[in-house]
């Protein structure tokens, strides 16, 4: 019979064709990690995030057998347990840690409990009838697998999190989710279940996890074991606060990043970024970030402003500066031959490669080109000396003449599904650990700035995974269409970003390309719509290709007007007045950022993350709330004046715009005139002062 055994709070099982380790991981949650055996006495070596080769001989407490040191986002030593395991000699195993109980089969079945009512949060599932085993190892050659884990599913359970996509649900139960990276599409592995329970598949792998009315099934497409952590928690925020503390709970923001930040496609020079800055001052408008944009340089890979355009960026970021705007730059990963840094990054293997051989190439454009596609290489930043390589170009180029901040664009890295799982990281193949190079760019840049002395990293990134909030990615939702279709999207999708652990997250609002033009009337009520709905977003930031705007990625490309005042004359006072009401705002999103710093708790949240135990609030998707305090219902339809409110009950709400009180678990019909969207504020909340006399 094989059987468990229990050390120091952990159960190991070692059967014939599987290792199988359930250990503590923190106050109220487990680890568990298994692979395939090839004999009894098979072990694995691997290489770390940071670069490190190591065998098991180097690590200090690992099993043997069970590779610690394979990238995931479980790297942080976790927080103190009480846990206590035993193991029966009939073959079954029990472990107990704070709120979570884990009971194993003799087949090595687990269950996992709420410790004190015993209910049922989550069980193992077998596949097949005559598989004992819930896990599945398919060997592909190489030492690796296809790797499956099934789970019981449960009628009138609800799924959230696992980070944006675009299938416009708030609850994911009954979707097939891709674990893949894309623009618009960024897969965190980590689910808030309402049964009481968080899990993060810790995989960087490519593949899926199939939320399906009979199972629930995690797939990694290739990948060397099987890794997932699982918490329980009595309300969802003490499954965020548990998950933050073994990811990683993000820094505090900057207090500039909290303010109104402006984009558009691309400002050209930097004659075209003054006078725009110029003109928000002129006419009072709140501005607290400016971005330059991409083709800034003269290649991509250079990481540097162009002389021509830029001739004096020390003295634009001081103009900025006493103006009170920040600037921000676009950064990319791709390389292309003709840039001054491509010969060093490619000699000394900081470039990414490709499995069938060479560097990993992609066609893009190249500035100044105009249709002409340059291949393009991809910077390795999952190799510390190419981060530490980017880091120093970002300083001496950007951060020495007083850029505040960097957008971490096309972070994915953009290619096709096909190139991606071709690549060939310093970590491993792209299709085993692919999903993590967003948060080895985030990576890059935070530690170049801790270095520095910066206690507050920030950066706009396009793509994320588990633990990048750690490195103060400020994730924005990319490419995403200008309608009111995709405003609606983009509500649901941030509440599971939120709900995936990523705190800071935003929109462009008014969306990106496809369309746009600040003319049409049709579409200045969807920027309005937007920009109202962007002002109580963690960040906000107007951004966009508005029409004109062709030749695409010519010389000359800028894109079409895309400022608050460029959308006609019954938008601009709508657009100012919020501009002003999100500065009154601030003080209240500081608050906000303190305790997301030490809770992991976001900063925009779904109704049921502070009303639990109103179940209504659980099926709420179009409303949100910003802290504990404001409740926000958008208007994402075309010539909508009023909408349908739902009040959590637990708490009495003040309308924001005639001062009525209201108690919760009510449904009202609420006045939604072009000029706001309905607020409500909690009774007694010193944020209410914000909305005196404003828009909201």
């Amino acid at each position: 019979m094989t059987v468990f055994t229990a050390q120091d709070g952990a159960l190991e099982r070692r059967a014939p064709h599987e290792l199988l380790v359930v250990e503590p991981w923190g106050p109220h949650a487990v680890r568990v990690r298994a692979r395939a055996l090839r004999n009894p006495d098979d072990t694995i070596a691997g290489r770390s995030l940071d670069g490190s080769s190591v065998t098991h001989a180097d690590e200090v407490g690992a099993v043997a057998g069970i590779d610690a040191t394979l990238p995931g986002a479980l790297d942080i030593p976790p927080p103190d347990s009480t846990a206590t395991a035993t193991a029966h000699a009939d073959g079954t195993a029990r472990l107990v840690n704070g709120r979570i109980t884990v009971e194993a089969d003799e087949d090595g079945k687990l269950r996992f409990l709420h410790t004190a009512t015993g209910r049922e949060l989550l069980a193992d599932k077998r596949p097949y009838t005559w598989y004992p085993e819930p896990r599945t190892f398919a060997p592909l050659g190489d030492g690796a697998y296809r790797i499956e884990q099934s789970f019981e599913a449960y009628d009138g359970e609800r799924i959230h999190g696992l980070g944006q996509h675009l299938h416009g649900r708030l609850d994911q139960k009954g979707l097939v989710i891709d674990l893949v990276q894309g623009n618009t599409l960024v897969s965190i592995p980590f689910l808030h279940s309402s049964r009481g329970y968080g899990l993060l598949w810790n995989n960087p792998a490519m593949g899926r996890v199939e939320l399906g009315g009979d199972t629930t099934r995690w797939v990694a497409d290739e990948a060397r074991q099987l890794d997932y952590w699982i918490t329980a928690g009595d309300t969802p925020a003490e499954i965020m606060r548990a998950y933050a503390d073994v990811t990683g709970h993000p820094p505090l923001v900057p207090e500039w990043a909290t303010g109104f930040w402006q984009s558009k496609l691309r400002y050209r020079t930097q004659d075209e970024l003054l006078a725009v800055a110029r003109e928000y001052k002129q006419r009072g408008l709140p501005l607290a970030t400016i971005i330059c944009d991409f083709f800034h340089w003269t290649h991509m890979g250079d990481w540097d402003f162009d002389r021509t355009d830029w001739p004096d960026p020390e003295g634009m970021v001081k103009e900025l500066e006493a103006l009170g705007v920040k600037l921000a730059v676009s950064v990319w990963p791709t390389v292309e031959p003709g840039s001054v840094n491509y010969t060093a990054l490619r000699d000394a293997g900081l470039l990414v490669g490709d499995r069938h051989g060479g560097l990993l190439t992609f066609p893009w454009p190249s500035r100044g080109h105009g249709a002409d596609h340059q291949p393009m290489a991809y910077l390795d930043s999952t190799e510390p000396g190419a981060r530490r390589y980017l880091w120093q170009q970002l300083r001496e180029h950007y951060r020495e003449l007083g850029v505040a901040a960097f957008w971490l664009d096309a972070c994915e890295p953009d290619l096709t599904p096909e190139l991606a799982a071709r690549a060939v990281y310093a970590v491993g193949p792209g299709i085993q650990v692919g999903n993590l190079y967003g948060l080895a760019q985030a990576r890059a840049v935070a530690e170049g700035l801790q270095q520095g002395g910066d206690e507050r990293p920030f950066s706009l990134v396009r793509s994320a995974w588990a633990g990048s909030q750690r490195y103060g990615a400020a994730l924005w939702s990319g490419d995403i269409r200008p309608t009111f279709e995709s405003l609606a999207q983009q509500v649901r999708a941030g509440l599971n970003v939120a709900m995936s652990g990523i705190p800071w997250w935003n929109t462009d609002i008014g969306g990106f390309g496809g369309g746009g033009d600040p003319t049409d009337p049709a579409y200045q009520e969807v920027m309005v719509r937007w920009f109202q709905y962007g002002t109580f977003s963690p960040v906000m930031r107007l951004h966009g290709d508005r029409q004109p705007n062709w030749p695409t990625f010519s010389a000359d490309m800028t894109g079409g007007p895309n400022e608050v005042w460029s959308y006609g004359q019954e938008a601009y006072p709508i657009l100012s007045a919020h501009l002003h009401l999100r500065e009154r705002l601030r003080p209240y999103l500081l608050e906000l950022a303190e305790a997301t710093h030490r809770t992991g708790a976001p900063v925009m949240r779904p109704l049921f993350f502070d009303f639990p135990d109103d179940e209504h609030a659980w099926s709420v998707d179009d409303q949100f709330l910003l802290g504990p305090d404001v409740l926000v219902a958008p208007v994402t339809e075309a010539g909508a004046r009023v909408r349908a409110v739902y009040l959590p009950a637990g708490a009495r709400w003040t309308d924001t715009v005639n001062g009525e009180l209201h108690e919760g678990g009510t449904t009202l019909e609420v006045p939604a005139p072009l000029e706001r969207i309905p607020v409500f504020v909690r009774e007694g909340a010193a944020v209410a002062t914000a909305f005196t006399g404003s828009a909201g």
